[in-house]
């Protein structure tokens, strides 16, 4: 098979009140005959975002916008393209875009496609049918900034919603010779 998928490096730039340095960044191998849908899905699934209800669009050096506009939303931008329809074959090797998921909290990514193609069975010992993810880097943050199960995502709430005391792994059960009562031998 010939060298037919892109490879697009994404990496988060800002989102929920926060700019990203070093980026936490994922390489996703993604075939021209995928829909920005599928790579907007992909992205998110890459960057561990459980509430994926969120809006999201493509932006192009152009001013081109992607987005999902077959849903019937109101803050569509008029003139923007359908993601669920548009492929990617309209990228261009070396193009930059970006990428807005959650525009509220305004999570916003550089996209990257690579000056090369990849061929997936070559490269990867296999083409799936949706993009997917074959490399990455860096610590994901949380979609609401949460640190802790309970925690809100606002740190000014510290005081009523404190993180908690680190048990040392003294809470695990003792499936592990370093969890459990005994854990306290093995320093964090």
């Amino acid at each position: 098979m010939a060298a037919t998928w892109y490879s697009i490096t994404v990496e988060v730039v800002s989102g929920h009140g926060q700019t990203f340095w070093p980026r936490p960044g994922r390489m996703i191998a993604a075939s021209r005959a995928h829909t920005f849908q599928q790579l907007a899905e992909s992205i998110d699934t890459a960057f561990a975002r459980w509430d994926p209800a969120h809006l999201h669009s493509f932006k192009f050096a152009d001013d081109t916008l992607i987005g999902p506009i077959d849903r019937g939303w109101d803050d569509t931008e008029e003139g923007t393209l359908a993601s669920s329809k548009t492929k990617l074959s309209r990228l261009k090797l070396g193009e930059q875009f970006v990428y807005e998921f959650d525009f509220g909290d305004e999570w916003l990514h550089i996209c990257t496609v690579a000056p090369k193609k990849v061929d997936p069975w070559f490269d990867f010992g296999y083409a799936p049918t949706q993009p997917f993810v074959y490399f990455g880097w860096g610590t994901i943050p949380d979609q609401y900034g949460r640190r802790w199960n309970g925690d809100d995502g606002w740190d000014e709430d510290e005081d009523e919603n404190p993180m908690p005391e680190n048990p040392h792994r003294t809470d695990l059960p003792p499936l592990m010779p370093w969890w459990g009562p005994g854990a306290d031998r093995y320093p964090d």
